[in-house]
């Protein structure tokens, strides 16, 4: 009792929000419905696979699925992105760790070696995801889309990385850039690693050191 009768009423205290703690928690969430989805497109393709098998498979709803990453292509858009990345979240070619290395130095067969080595680590990833993408491209035209705007932004990325072993001096003077960038552009994709790893049974070192030779004694002068 206070003063003149009145009652004292407990203090009540806030329960603080732990945002950190959802973050994780979304996140986790989001990591166990692209899993999911992944063994599932590969597994069975990505036309027979529905979202309802994804969210039984993941252990959630499927509105946690839309509201966690999307619809079915954006599903699969993000297994590819986070593939090449080798993160939970996609990354700008910029950020990723190899292309740091490669820039670091001016020598152009090391930058060689040094992204096929990233080729070799990257495919054991996205292949079986990409190669799904390729699969769902012919009926589906999100996939169809998705598939081109890839394919483009690889074709960019090695016209990029042409040009910056041109600046070493050290590629074959006969040979323009765009040829260049195509010489790469077909072997470090997912088709050329699934005809000698999966097919043929390479293992990823020897994938590797193949890439690094070929690529040095196609584009390199000496």
């Amino acid at each position: 009792m206070g003063k003149l009768g009145q009652v004292i009423e407990p203090v009540k205290t806030r329960r603080r929000y732990d945002r950190t703690k959802r973050t994780q928690q979304a996140a986790a969430t989001r990591q166990v419905i692209l899993s999911a989805a992944r063994e599932l497109f590969v597994q069975q393709g990505y036309g027979k696979t529905t979202v309802s098998q994804i969210a039984g498979q993941a252990g959630v709803a499927v509105d946690t699925i839309y509201t966690s990453v999307g619809r079915k292509p954006a599903l699969l858009r993000e297994l590819v992105e986070t593939a090449i990345s080798g993160r939970d979240v996609a990354v700008p070619a910029g950020q990723r760790e190899y292309v740091r290395q490669m820039e670091a130095t001016d020598d152009a067969r090391t930058r060689l070696e040094i992204y096929a080595a990233a080729v070799a680590s990257i495919q054991q990833r996205m292949a079986p995801v990409y190669l799904c993408l390729r699969d769902a491209a012919t009926t589906d035209d999100d996939c169809a889309i998705l598939w081109r705007d890839i394919s483009e932004r690889r074709a960019r990325n090695m016209r990029d990385l042409a040009t910056s072993l041109r600046a070493t001096g050290r590629l074959r003077p006969d040979l323009s850039d765009d040829q260049v960038a195509d010489i790469i552009w077909s072997m470090n994709g997912a088709e050329y690693w699934d005809l000698l790893v999966t097919r043929r049974g390479w293992s990823p070192g020897q994938f590797q050191i193949w890439l690094t030779d070929a690529w040095t004694r196609l584009l390199l002068a000496d």
